[in-house]
């Protein structure tokens, strides 16, 4: 099965890109504490997918976006529309520049996700953690608000 997923977002996968039929190079799985696999998302080299959430504060969306190549997963760039509490660039990682909205893009980030996986504390639907994947929005908030999950890349 190329897409395991638990609940109702699964549906949605249905109407995923001609992308989902070719044997894809690797999986991203989202895994809880006692190593329940919540989603698993097919991905092939140099493929993009983002994950977004409603910044706690300001409300707005900030969107990670990730890429794998040759087997490592990487940080790619980010969009921030505005300078709110705890964003910001750093320097060395990228460039920063205008989104032409009064935010901006941290374009070519090429930051190394150690051992090809991270934790993450899924927040509520108000901060509605979710993956952007091939044309589709998939919501880790409905899966497991206030989970603390692991986001892991696995070569098949």
């Amino acid at each position: 099965m190329l897409v395991k997923i638990r609940g109702l977002v699964g549906c949605c996968l249905l109407l995923l890109t001609p992308l989902a039929l070719a044997s894809p190079a690797y999986h991203l799985q989202v895994v809880t504490r006692d190593q329940q696999v919540l989603l698993s998302l097919p991905l092939n080299e140099q493929e993009n997918w983002c994950l977004v959430w409603n910044h706690s504060v300001a409300g707005f969306a900030v969107e990670d976006c990730f890429i794998v190549k040759a087997g490592q997963w990487l940080l790619d760039s980010s969009h921030q529309p505005d300078f709110a509490a705890g964003l910001g660039h750093t320097l060395g990682r990228g460039k920063q520049i205008s989104d032409g909205q009064g935010g901006y893009f941290i374009k070519d980030m090429a930051v190394k996700i150690s051992g090809n996986q991270m934790l993450l504390r899924v927040g509520s639907l108000a901060v509605n953690h979710r993956f952007a994947y091939r044309q589709t929005t998939l919501s880790l908030s409905e899966l497991a608000a206030g989970q603390r999950v692991t986001l892991k890349l696995l070569r098949n």
